[in-house]
């Protein structure tokens, strides 16, 4: 005898129990995405947890501590006293600024690694940290003295002084960022000099 095919289909499905009342479940067509708030909440908790990865050098330690009003001045070897002075009276044009102000120190140690390596990247030489003074604070220059710690840690920096009144005074710091190499190149064709490969191959 010839299975109809009703027959065929109800063989087929013996066994199979059907979904139970409410078991079903509608599936959007688009995940929808985060909006700018919760994108930003995302990056400050990456920061609060420090998950920077071995990229970050900035240490979260013990480290020496400053006074609220003390004046943080700092060069590496071979950077020139003159460079080193029109830095400390603002004379070089500020590039970039950073405001740490209502961040933690957790998410103030990332800001500073991502600002510092995002102005290197981007050629800048001369730039401004906002970390106030911390006077009024139950642990009074706390960021503060990590600031100036942290930049001493990061091979871009060169130097730094605090800025002047009109930048922020003791409240603020302006970073002198160290040469890329295509600054370099254009500085020695600016004064003549050959360059590196150019020496190597005469």
């Amino acid at each position: 005898m010839k299975e109809t095919e009703d027959s065929v289909f109800q063989k087929a499905m013996d066994g199979v129990a059907p979904l139970k009342e409410g078991g079903r479940k509608n599936i959007p067509k688009s995940v929808p995405q985060p909006t700018l708030g919760q994108q930003q909440r995302r990056r400050d908790a990456v920061a609060e947890r420090g998950e920077e990865g071995d990229r970050n050098p900035l240490t979260l330690g013990e480290i020496e501590r400053v006074n609220p009003f003390d004046v943080l001045a700092w060069k590496k070897d071979g950077v020139q006293p003159r460079v080193f002075r029109h830095l400390a009276q603002g004379k070089y044009p500020i590039e970039a600024t950073l405001d740490l102000h209502q961040r933690t120190l957790k998410q103030a140690r990332a800001d500073v690694f991502r600002f510092i390596r995002s102005s290197s990247a981007h050629g800048f030489r001369s730039v401004v940290i906002a970390h106030g003074r911390g006077d009024r604070s139950d642990d009074p220059a706390k960021l503060k003295g990590y600031v100036a710690h942290w930049l001493v840690e990061l091979q871009d920096v060169i130097g730094f002084h605090s800025a002047p009144r009109r930048h922020g005074g003791t409240g603020a710091t302006i970073v002198l960022i160290r040469k890329s190499p295509s600054q370099k190149e254009e500085n020695r064709e600016r004064h003549g000099l050959k360059s590196d490969l150019t020496q190597r191959i005469d």
